[in-house]
C-alpha cells in the first residue's frame, strides 16, 4: 500500500515546498485540507503521515479561527493512534498546544537565516522516545516565526537558536515539530516574503528582504536532504 499523507495547509502561501518532491519520490498518496477554504477534516483511519504546515495565525486564535480548537483535538487523536505526525512553525505549535504545551510569544521575531543548534539526548534515553532524530551540530536554516512553544510533557528537546531556546522537539517515536522551515525553496521563500513583507520590521532577528531571499541554492539543497531525512525518519516501519 503507498504512504498517504495528509496535509494540513493555514494559509496560500506556505506549501509543502521540498516535502512535495519527497512525497512524489515515495509515491505517496496526498490528500489535504486547506482551513483558508474548507476545514472539513479527513478521517484519521485513513491516514499515514500528518504534515502541519505554518501560518501568521496563532494557536491561540480559536475566536478569529474557530477551526482551531477541531484542529488540535484532531492531531491529539492522530498522534494517540500511533501516526506519524510533522508540524513545521505554526504546525509545530499545533502539536505543543494538542499535547498540552502552553503557545507564547517568543519576545523577538525571528525571521530570515539563522543558525539552529542540536542538543545532545539525555542519558540514560527514555525508552519510549528511541530511536532519537539527530541533527547535526549546527545547521543554517529558515525562520519565520514571532511566537514559541513550551515543550509538552515527554517530550525531547531536540534544537535551539540564539533567539529562540525550543526549535524541534520529538515526541515518541513518530512526532517532530520544528519551528523552523526545512522545505524552504527558492519559490516558496518568495511567496512569504510578498506575503509577509510588512513583519519585515528592522531588528536583531530580523533580515531584509534583499538579504533573505539572497541564499544560494546549496543552502536549500542542504535543508531540503536534512527535512528528507526527516521525514524517512518518522515513517520508517518499525523495528
Amino acid at each position: 500500500m503507498p504512504l498517504h499523507a495528509h496535509l494540513f495547509q493555514h494559509v496560500p502561501f506556505e506549501g509543502l515546498g521540498s516535502i512535495e518532491t519527497w512525497l512524489a519520490g515515495q509515491g505517496a498518496v496526498v490528500t489535504a485540507t486547506r482551513f483558508f477554504a474548507d476545514p472539513a477534516l479527513p478521517d484519521p483511519d485513513g491516514i499515514d503521515l500528518l504534515i502541519l504546515m505554518g501560518g501568521p495565525m496563532s494557536v491561540n486564535d480559536e475566536g478569529r479561527y474557530p477551526w482551531l480548537a477541531a484542529e488540535k483535538r484532531f492531531v491529539a487523536e492522530v498522534i494517540g493512534r500511533g501516526k506519524a505526525v510533522l508540524g513545521v512553525c505554526l504546525g509545530a505549535q499545533l502539536i505543543a498546544a494538542a499535547l498540552g504545551g502552553r503557545v507564547t510569544p517568543n519576545g523577538e521575531k525571528e525571521i530570515g537565516w539563522f543558525p539552529v543548534a542540536s542538543l545532545s539526548p539525555p542519558d540514560p534515553l527514555p525508552p519510549q522516545a528511541t530511536p532519537i532524530f539527530r541533527f547535526p551540530g549546527e545547521s543554517l536554516v529558515f525562520h519565520w516565526h514571532g511566537e514559541t512553544f513550551a515543550l509538552p510533557a515527554g517530550a525531547l528537546h531536540l534544537a535551539r537558536s540564539a533567539a529562540c531556546r525550543n526549535q524541534a522537539f520529538q515526541y515518541g517515536r513518530r512526532v517532530v515539530g520544528l519551528q523552523f522551515h526545512l522545505e524552504m525553496t527558492p519559490q516558496a521563500a518568495a511567496a512569504i516574503v510578498d506575503a509577509g513583507r510588512d513583519e519585515l520590521v528592522p531588528a536583531r532577528w530580523v533580515q531584509p528582504a534583499a538579504e533573505i531571499l539572497a541564499a544560494p541554492p546549496e543552502r536549500y539543497g542542504e535543508n531540503n536532504r536534512l527535512m528528507a531525512e526527516l521525514l524517512s525518519f518518522l515513517t520508517a516501519p518499525p523495528g
